[in-house]
C-alpha cells in the first residue's frame, strides 16, 4: 500500500487548508466573516454590535498554559477592532501526569489573565485524556464591536503601509529560553536567560492595547498578529486575504537584540519564529502620523516597514537595497529546536 506523505507539525498546509475552507458555504446571512486564511475571528450580526467569535489552542509549550491561552484568544479579537468579553475554556489534562495542584494552577493563571484584560470565564470543558504527554488547553473567546469599528483584513488594498508594533520573534524566543533554560545559561547566564523569559510580560504577547488604540485613532484596514510561522507567515496572510502583494524592508523591522543572538545561536530564521506580541496595522498613508503618534503616547514601539502592492508584484522583501522573494516557512522555526 501507497503510503501518502505526512504533515509536520504546526499549522497546516496553507493549499490544502484553502481548498478545505473555500469548499465551505455559508448558510446564514448573520455570519458576516467566516472561515477564511488570514482572518483572525468570524463575525455574526448581533442587531446593533457585531459579535466575534475565535478559537485558539496552546500546543508548544505547558509554562503558565491558562495565561497563554487568554492572551492568544483575546488578540484574535481585538485584531478584529473588538473588545474581547467572554471565554470558554478546553482543558485536557495528561493521564498519569495530573494532580490537584496543576489543576489549580492552570485555574489560578486563567482567572488572572482573564482579569487583567476584563474577561469572564463563562464555561468549558476538562477532563484527563490519554495518549497526552503535557496538558493541551484550547480556548473559544466571543467579543464585541460597534458595527462601524470593525477591521476585516479583506479590506486592505494595494498602497496601504503597514505598521509593526514591539518586533518580531517575542514569543518564540521566550519559549526557547524556557525550554532551553539550563544550556543558554551555562553559556548566557541568568540575567540574559531570564531577561528573555520574560519577553512574555515585556515588551509582553498581549496586542490588545495597541489594537484598541490604532483602531480609535483611524480608519484601520487590516490588522493581524502574527503567529505560528513568525512576521513572514502573517504578511502572506495578509496579502491572501487582501489580495495584494508585500513589499517590506528588513531594516525596518525590528528584532530585539537577544532575539538576534538566540535566532544566530539556533540558526534559526527570526521572520519564521512565531511571533505572539507584534501587531500588524495596516492604513492609509495619510492616517500613518495619526497611528504612530497615538501609539507612540501611549508607550507603544512601532515602526512602518513597508506597504502592500498590487498582487501580480508578489511578497517581497529588500535586503541590503536588493529586492528578495519573502521566505515563506511550511513550519515555525522554533520546530527545529524544540
Amino acid at each position: 500500500m501507497k503510503i501518502m506523505n505526512t504533515f509536520r507539525v504546526g499549522k497546516l498546509n496553507t493549499n490544502l487548508l484553502g481548498e478545505l475552507l473555500g469548499a465551505v458555504k455559508n448558510k446564514d446571512p448573520r455570519v458576516i466573516v467566516g472561515p477564511k486564511i488570514g482572518e483572525d475571528a468570524a463575525v455574526i450580526d448581533f442587531g446593533d454590535k457585531y459579535l466575534i467569535a475565535t478559537t485558539d489552542p496552546i500546543t508548544f509549550t505547558s509554562y503558565k498554559i491558562g495565561w497563554y491561552m487568554v492572551n492568544v484568544n483575546a488578540n484574535d479579537i481585538a485584531t478584529m477592532g473588538g473588545v474581547p468579553k467572554w471565554l470558554l475554556a478546553s482543558i485536557f489534562l495528561p493521564e498519569n501526569k495530573t494532580d490537584s495542584r496543576l489543576v489549580r494552577e492552570i485555574f489560578h493563571d486563567i482567572e488572572k489573565a482573564a482579569d487583567e484584560l476584563g474577561i469572564v470565564l463563562c464555561g468549558g470543558h476538562t477532563e484527563v485524556t490519554r495518549g497526552l504527554d503535557r496538558p493541551v488547553l484550547s480556548g473559544h473567546m466571543l467579543g464585541e464591536v460597534d458595527k462601524d469599528k470593525l477591521v476585516t483584513n479583506s479590506n486592505a488594498r494595494a498602497g496601504d503601509v503597514i505598521i509593526l508594533t514591539k518586533g518580531i520573534a517575542i514569543e518564540g524566543m521566550a519559549l526557547l529560553a524556557r525550554e532551553k533554560e539550563n544550556e543558554l545559561t551555562d553559556k548566557f547566564g541568568n540575567l540574559f536567560v531570564e531577561r528573555v523569559q520574560n519577553f512574555l510580560h515585556d515588551p509582553g504577547i498581549s496586542v490588545v492595547k495597541e489594537a484598541l488604540i490604532a483602531n480609535q485613532a483611524a480608519d484601520i484596514h487590516a490588522m493581524h498578529d502574527p503567529t505560528e510561522g513568525g512576521l513572514a507567515t502573517g504578511l502572506f496572510e495578509l496579502a491572501s486575504v487582501s489580495n495584494t502583494g508585500v513589499l517590506v524592508y528588513e531594516e525596518k523591522i525590528k528584532c530585539l537584540d537577544e532575539a538576534r543572538v538566540l535566532c544566530s545561536e539556533y540558526k534559526l530564521d527570526p521572520m519564521g519564529v512565531i511571533a505572539s506580541g507584534a501587531l500588524l496595522i495596516v492604513i492609509n498613508p495619510d492616517d500613518r502620523e495619526a497611528v504612530l503618534s497615538k501609539l507612540a503616547q501611549n508607550s507603544i514601539e512601532c515602526s512602518v516597514i513597508g506597504k502592500l502592492t498590487d498582487k501580480e508584484d508578489g511578497l517581497k522583501i529588500i535586503i541590503d537595497g536588493e529586492s528578495r522573494d519573502l521566505p515563506l516557512f511550511e513550519v515555525d522555526e522554533i520546530t527545529r529546536v524544540i
